[in-house]
């Protein structure tokens, strides 16, 4: 009966095993992100010099990668041309003004392109949920949404929309790892931990907001992000794939001649006022 049992558990583990995703070596992946950003930054060049507007917004559940996925886009940008919008909840002002007024101040001109973590949808999940919103107000939301993004597109912005799609499994894992983790811990909030009691409700609200949002015109395209890596690069990939980028000439740049020793003389140290050496303290502690 003991031996049945022990072989019970190795066949266990064994389609454990089989079942769980084959994951990107480290070398590959990188190798491959710096492939795609540098692509970014090709696709960067094209859209100052056309006066291109590209606006991408990243949604999905919570701990579902979004960030970090940002992060890896941005690395190399610059950030007058790459902006990251990540709004906090609406002030009283703002809950009296038109629900899309405070994104549209935060829409890309000429020369930009803008990265929502969050964006115009939060109508459609946490204060539809939670009920931040009325019934009517997410009524009408879901109406004027295919409305709005077609008068973004007429006006020639390039608009794309993600899904980060996560496992209540994966979620709850990485929930745990950040409650531990010092440096993120400020990622995990009471509105985050509520909606694993809420999942059905997340599941029922994104449902309805994809009947009404992905259109023809403005799809969704939904990112599994279970392996993060792997969702890094099919997002970016995607991204560049679905916008005519192209080469644009740049200036040649030389690095001129030093000038001459003239008859500077460099003031005292003893003049400024240094930061500690750091570094210094941990070599010594470490000889």
């Amino acid at each position: 009966m003991g031996k049945g049992t022990d072989d019970d558990k190795k066949k266990a583990r064994a389609s454990k095993g089989k079942d769980k995703p084959k994951k990107l070596s480290n070398d590959v992946y990188e190798a491959e992100l710096f492939r795609l950003q540098t692509e970014l930054v090709r696709l960067q060049e094209w859209v100052k010099a056309t006066g291109a507007r590209i606006v991408i917004i990243f949604e999905g559940r919570d701990a579902a990668g979004k960030g970090g996925t940002i992060k890896r886009i941005t690395e190399y940008l610059s950030p007058r041309v790459a902006k990251i919008s990540a709004l906090p909840a609406p002030t009283e002002r703002e809950k009296g003004e038109w629900y899309f007024q405070k994104y549209v101040q935060h829409l890309p001109t000429k020369g930009e392109m803008v990265l929502f973590d969050r964006s115009w949808y939060n109508r459609a999940g946490v204060e539809k949920v939670m009920g931040f919103c009325t019934p009517q107000e997410h009524t009408l939301f879901l109406r004027q949404t295919p409305i709005f993004e077609n008068m973004l597109q007429d006006d020639g912005i390039l608009l794309r929309k993600y899904w980060f799609s996560v496992s209540d499994a994966e979620q709850l894992r990485r929930f745990r790892a950040r409650l531990n983790d010092p440096v993120r811990q400020w990622k995990l909030s009471p509105m985050d931990l509520e909606s694993l009691y809420r999942w059905e409700d997340y599941s029922r609200a994104k449902d309805e907001m994809m009947v009404h949002t992905d259109t023809k015109s403005s799809p969704w395209y939904v990112v599994e992000s279970n392996i993060k890596k792997h969702a890094r690069l099919n997002m970016i990939s995607h991204l560049l794939s679905s916008i005519p980028y192209t080469d644009v000439d740049r200036p040649k740049v030389e690095l001129p001649k030093r000038r001459p020793e003239g008859n500077y003389v460099r003031p005292s140290r003893d003049l400024s006022t240094y930061v500690p050496d750091h570094v210094a303290s941990l070599m010594g502690d470490n000889a």
